[in-house]
């Protein structure tokens, strides 16, 4: 990614730690994503911790595996692995107020040696070849300008026999309806996020990167609830998040999360993106 958009995204988390931590988290998840609802799930809570399951069981993860987290937030997606998955788990990304509350959580644990965090670009990342048994990145490759970057990444430090899991937001087409574009945009551009990608480029960008068994599969249907928490969440202060901008107290990059949020719901009620997983193999 290059730096002026990486100093965006680094401003866009820092702004909004606060809303994440008071609004969305638990000591449990430490999330900076969205909730996976089936039949095992009733609660937010339980919902955010339901995601790091869900997507461990179609990476078919393996005790003593070594993982890499790509874009790991806070550090709770590489803390549940270690502890409920029995792998080592590095984590890479670009905040640096990330990777120091990272290792404290991590230390407050006893996971030290198993879990380390790393600040750089997971686009291009400071790892050896064929370093890591699994690339995991949920909802974070959305960040990067330049999808394809990611892809070539994830493939080279993947041993081969590797896999790659990711959950993420995908536009439902190419171009779009201009009023689905510009709900996109209002949305996207709120939250760093420069553009998304179609399920087929993400494909091809795969493809091309060298992944063979190219898996898509949408999960609206998992994650909805939680897209509807976040919108009504959102919804219900709309008007104390203006008050407090016009005044000068909230920062722009959290009040434009905010307002970010609801655009987002009206995005995807246009039918302008959706939410899908996909996994992809590194042939040994």
């Amino acid at each position: 990614m290059r730096r002026a958009h990486l100093d965006r995204v680094r401003a866009y988390y820092d702004a909004t730690w606060w809303d994440y931590q008071a609004v969305w988290q638990n000591r449990d998840s430490l999330a900076v994503h969205f909730g996976f609802y089936d039949a095992e799930v009733a609660t937010h809570a339980e919902s955010l911790v339901h995601t790091n399951r869900f997507l461990a069981r179609l990476a078919a993860i393996q005790p003593g595996m070594h993982v890499l987290d790509a874009g790991c937030g806070m550090g709770g997606t590489c803390i549940w692995l270690a502890r409920n998955c029995d792998v080592k788990c590095t984590g890479i990304t670009p905040v640096a107020s990330q990777v120091a509350f990272a290792e404290r959580q991590a230390q407050s644990k006893g996971l030290e040696g198993r879990v380390r965090f790393v600040e750089g670009d997971y686009c291009a990342m400071p790892f050896d070849d064929a370093s890591f048994d699994l690339v995991w990145a949920c909802e974070s490759v959305c960040h990067a300008e330049k999808k394809a970057d990611f892809y070539g990444e994830a493939w080279r430090v993947l041993r081969p026999g590797g896999r790659l899991v990711m959950a993420e937001y995908m536009r439902t087409g190419r171009p779009l309806s201009q009023k689905a574009e510009d709900l996109l945009r209002a949305w996207l551009h709120r939250w760093a996020i420069p553009d998304i990608d179609t399920p087929a480029e993400h494909r091809a960008h795969a493809t091309a990167a060298g992944f063979a068994r190219v898996c898509i599969e949408d999960r609206i249907a998992h994650v909805r609830p939680s897209l509807h928490n976040l919108y009504e969440q959102v919804s219900r202060y709309l008007w104390l998040g203006h008050v407090l901008r016009y005044l000068g107290i909230r920062r722009r990059e959290a009040h434009d999360n905010h307002v970010g949020s609801h655009y987002l719901w009206q995005a995807l009620q246009a039918g302008a993106w959706s939410y899908l997983t996909l996994v992809a193999d590194k042939p040994a």
